[in-house]
Order: C-alpha cells, then sequence, then structure tokens
C-alpha cells in the first residue's frame, strides 16, 4: 500500500514538474466594479485559477469562470497588471498580465 502511495505521489510530482510555464493561481485587487466577458465583479481581493481557456475568479468562497484566452510571451511581467477599458459607462477588463510570469491572460 505504501509502495503505490509513493509511486502514486512520484508521478503526480513529475506530471507537475512538466506541466508547463503557465501559472495554476495568481491573486489580484480589483479597486472598482468591473466587467468581465459581461460577468460582474465587486471589488476585492481574488484568487485566479488558471486552466485551459478559462479563469476562475474566486472571492469569499464564491467562484466564477470566464473564458479566456492564455498567451505565453518572451518577457516576464514584474507585477500582477490588469488593463481596463470603458464599454459604455462600464469599466471592462480586457487582459490581466500575471507578475513573475511571462502569462497574459486576455477576455473579450
Amino acid at each position: 500500500m505504501f509502495t503505490k502511495f509513493v509511486l502514486a505521489f512520484a508521478v503526480l510530482a513529475l506530471a507537475a514538474a512538466f506541466a508547463g510555464n503557465l501559472p495554476a493561481t495568481a491573486h489580484i485587487t480589483i479597486t472598482k466594479s468591473v466587467v468581465v466577458n459581461g460577468t460582474a465583479l465587486k471589488p476585492g481581493d481574488y484568487a485566479l485559477f488558471i486552466a485551459d481557456g478559462k479563469v476562475t475568479f474566486s472571492i469569499n468562497k464564491k467562484s466564477v469562470d470566464i473564458p479566456a484566452k492564455i498567451e505565453v510571451g518572451t518577457k516576464k511581467f514584474d507585477v500582477n497588471e490588469v488593463e481596463y477599458d470603458v464599454v459604455g459607462s462600464q469599466d471592462t477588463i480586457t487582459a490581466i498580465n500575471l507578475g513573475g510570469s511571462k502569462t497574459r491572460l486576455i477576455f473579450n
């Protein structure tokens, strides 16, 4: 039993090591009410969980999945950067650059 556990743990560790260079999680602070791909988000500190083609925004045990294009560039971003655009009278998040990585999340 113990041998199977150790083998399973080793396989998972190897899979994680070779999973690529996408960060699995990130944290951002949204300072005002915004819209992301049609979904309204209130101000607060959000945990982002990044998966293929989607980003899960989580705050206070509430989560929402939002489709996103995930790009990996050539240069690392120094800090998390949230890019806004004004659509009508509403602030809309168009992209998030993840600090310490080369990852950019693009929302349409």
